[in-house]
């Protein structure tokens, strides 16, 4: 059984000079492997500052490891070259979490499609390449003749991002990035989103990295989740089990703030089983 990516023992610690006493640890000797034969989603849960992004960062190779590999169908991401890194840029995609930034405003949200059309050469004329993008447009729920043409601003946050998604569609990608892909979006857009990441998943076979904050997400679209907390793993595993029935203090401590609807509890009133998760982890959390 072959892998598609297999991360080892790596660690990202960020310093300002060679020479500067001051380092951060942003990821430590973190491990995984994602089978090609069994396409799943896997989410990396953590707050602000865990090494979510970090992550992200290294898988798509934007930076490097300090210490250890990253392995893309058993080939260190870092050593690719020529055609081998061309098709790594096409089967490694990426939905990040600001819907706009992503898009020139100078030209209209056609460019974000026609460009990797032609940069890796997907289409036979002008006609198939119109046909491509309608056809991933649609299967993410938007309509090309209410986006195609339009300038960015001219579309909300969910559509940018619906469009992001069909952009990475659009490559047939076989392993998908998304960083924080409904944080910057309305709460009634954020489950349209969501069903185009579980379409993709189901529909094309693509294994999805869903990276985010919130479990209440998490638990709805992934299969298992790994749970960071300063760049270490401090709890992993099917994501029912995990959220359900969390071992570390901390997993304990992000359920607890998860807003679970309850008629009985008046406005402002906080759970004992919150505080003591609190205290809890404030006696286990692992050493900056």
């Amino acid at each position: 059984m072959s892998n598609l990516l297999e991360i080892r023992n790596v660690t990202k610690v960020y310093q300002r000079g060679l020479l500067s006493p001051h380092a951060k640890v942003a990821l430590k000797e973190f491990n995984l492997i994602l089978p090609e034969d069994n396409p799943s989603i896997l989410t990396v849960a953590g707050e602000s500052g865990s090494g979510k992004t970090t992550l992200a960062m290294l898988v798509l190779g934007f930076i490097t490891p300090t210490t250890g590999e990253i392995l893309y169908r058993g080939k260190n991401i870092t050593t690719l070259r020529g055609t081998e890194r061309m098709a790594y840029r096409r089967e490694v995609q990426a939905v990040f979490q600001d819907p706009f930034a992503v898009f020139n405003p100078f030209y209209t949200v056609d460019h974000l499609l026609t460009v990797p059309i032609k940069q890796f050469k997907l289409a036979k004329s002008g006609k198939d390449a119109r046909n491509r993008m309608d056809e991933a447009l649609t299967a993410v729920g938007l309509r090309p003749e209410d986006v195609l043409g339009r300038f960015p601003h001219q579309l909300s946050g969910g559509q940018r991002q619906r469009i992001n998604v069909a952009r990475a569609l659009l490559l047939k990608p076989k392993l998908l990035i998304a960083d924080e892909p409904v944080s910057m979006v309305d709460a009634s857009l954020r489950a349209n989103i969501l069903e185009s990441l579980k379409n993709l998943h189901r529909d094309h076979g693509v294994t999805i990295i869903y990276i985010t904050h919130d479990l209440t997400t998490a638990y709805h679209v992934a299969d298992t989740i790994t749970v960071l907390y300063r760049g270490d793993v401090v709890e992993k595993g099917d994501v029912e089990t995990v959220i359900r029935n969390p071992q570390h203090a901390y997993t304990r401590l992000l359920v607890d703030s998860i807003p679970w609807p309850n008629l009985d509890q008046k406005w402002g009133q906080h759970s004992v089983r919150s505080k003591e998760s609190q205290a809890e982890f404030r006696a286990d959390a692992p050493t900056p």
